[in-house]
């Protein structure tokens, strides 16, 4: 069975411009931004969604998080505010089976109000 995206991107066999990583968890930017800012957070054991992560290894969530908090603190997405979001499946628009956290920031997002 072939790698999915983000793994070939966790083993440096795909080009991604990386803007965090650790042992653990690598973020990058998206191809196709939804927002002035818009990076994907993903652990580097592979996971189909946050639901299986969650029966995985739970933990794999908290890193994630721990991670997108250590990223958006030295940037503006800290003050100015962000959103994160996970995908689940065809009807939650997931595109990657790879389980996947975008952050989006950078400007005024719609959606949920001001």
């Amino acid at each position: 069975m072939s790698e999915c995206l983000f793994c070939k991107i966790v083993h440096k066999e795909i080009p991604a411009t990386i803007v965090h990583e650790t042992d653990q968890v690598v973020a990058f930017k998206d191809i196709n931004p939804l927002a002035k800012e818009h990076y994907l957070f993903i652990h580097k054991k592979h996971t189909d969604n946050v639901n299986a992560m969650m029966m995985d290894d739970a933990n794999q969530v908290v890193q994630i998080y721990k991670e997108i908090a250590q990223f958006t603190s030295k940037t503006s997405l800290e003050k100015d505010g962000f959103r994160v979001v996970t995908n689940i499946n065809k009807y939650g628009c997931q595109s990657v089976f790879h389980t996947h956290f975008h952050v989006l920031g950078g400007e005024q997002l719609a959606g949920f109000g001001k």
